[in-house]
C-alpha cells in the first residue's frame, strides 16, 4: 500500500496568487516602466537625421552662392 503525504494547504496562498500573474513578469514590468520610450526616440533620431541633411543642404547653398 502506497503512503499518501498529508496535505497542507497555504492558507494565504489566494493572497499571494497576483504575483504569479503574468502581467507582473519582469519583462512585461520593464517594457512599461516607459510607455511611448521607443517612439520617442524613433521620433528624435528621424528630427535629428532630418535636421542634420536640411542644415547641411541650406549651408553648401549658401557656401556656393558667397563664392560665386
Amino acid at each position: 500500500m502506497s503512503e499518501q503525504l498529508p496535505l497542507h494547504r497555504d492558507p494565504w496562498a489566494k493572497r499571494e496568487a497576483w504575483r504569479k500573474n503574468p502581467v507582473f513578469a519582469n519583462r512585461v514590468m520593464f517594457r512599461n516602466l516607459f510607455p511611448g520610450f521607443g517612439i520617442a526616440v524613433v521620433a528624435f533620431a528621424a528630427y535629428v537625421a532630418i535636421d542634420n541633411y536640411v542644415l547641411s543642404n541650406q549651408d553648401s547653398h549658401k557656401h556656393e552662392s558667397s563664392h560665386h
